[in-house]
């Protein structure tokens, strides 16, 4: 009898154990079920956040999170340099009071014809000032060319600056100092020069050779 006692106490022993194992089986499956909603109702609210972000990923509504961009400067174009160009001086030419206006631009000196044999002075602007002596400083604009080709070889006007010289003293060619004596001061004479009273047939120095010709305005005397 004892021993039927105790086999009817390990039966129900038994029994509230696999009682109490199935409630707590129960237990966890409610839990793993609630937290399966919980991961489902996330789920939700993270899908319905990308759907509002749109589709390029913008977050629409959410300044904190907005950035703007900031606009890339744009290159300009560097101003172009200013071209430097040759001017004449503000002063220049001096020409004398009353002078003809044509004095004011540079001649154009066209070549000579024929064999030069000697000294020629043409005339082209008569002046109304004082004429020039042998001793007197002179004061000119010139343009000066081979005769034979009217190959420009040196002129003032290049310079910007008028030349001034002893008329008579050897500082010039023969020419200038016999062609300029009796031109008067706002005049412009054209000087035909023969080579023997130039820089001669075969001169030095990168000097012109040959016959000359030159434009020559007068525009002071002292």
């Amino acid at each position: 009898m004892a021993e039927q006692r105790t086999a009817k106490q390990e039966r129900r022993a038994a029994a509230k154990a696999a009682a109490a194992r199935a409630a707590q089986v129960k237990k966890r499956n409610q839990a793993l079920a609630g937290a399966g909603a919980g991961l489902a109702v996330v789920a939700v609210l993270v899908a319905v956040f990308f759907i509002a972000r749109g589709d390029d990923g913008d977050d629409v509504g959410s300044p904190a999170l907005t950035t703007t961009a900031s606009p890339t400067p744009t290159a300009e174009a560097a101003p172009e340099a200013p071209v430097a160009t040759e001017q004449p001086a503000a002063d220049f030419p001096p020409v004398p009071e009353g002078a003809d206006p044509a004095l004011k631009t540079k001649p154009v000196v066209k070549p000579g014809s024929g064999t030069l044999s000697k000294l020629t002075v043409t005339p082209l602007i008569k002046g109304k000032g004082a004429a020039a002596k042998a001793g007197q400083t002179i004061t000119v604009n010139y343009v000066g060319v081979t005769y034979a080709k009217g190959e420009e070889f040196d002129a003032s006007w290049n310079r910007s600056e008028p030349f001034s010289f002893q008329l008579g003293a050897g500082g010039v060619i023969p020419g200038w100092d016999q062609g300029l004596v009796g031109a008067t001061v706002g005049s412009r004479v054209q000087l035909d020069i023969p080579a023997e009273l130039a820089y001669g047939e075969n001169p030095q120095g990168g000097a012109p050779a040959g016959p000359l010709r030159f434009v020559v305005d007068v525009l002071a005397l002292q």
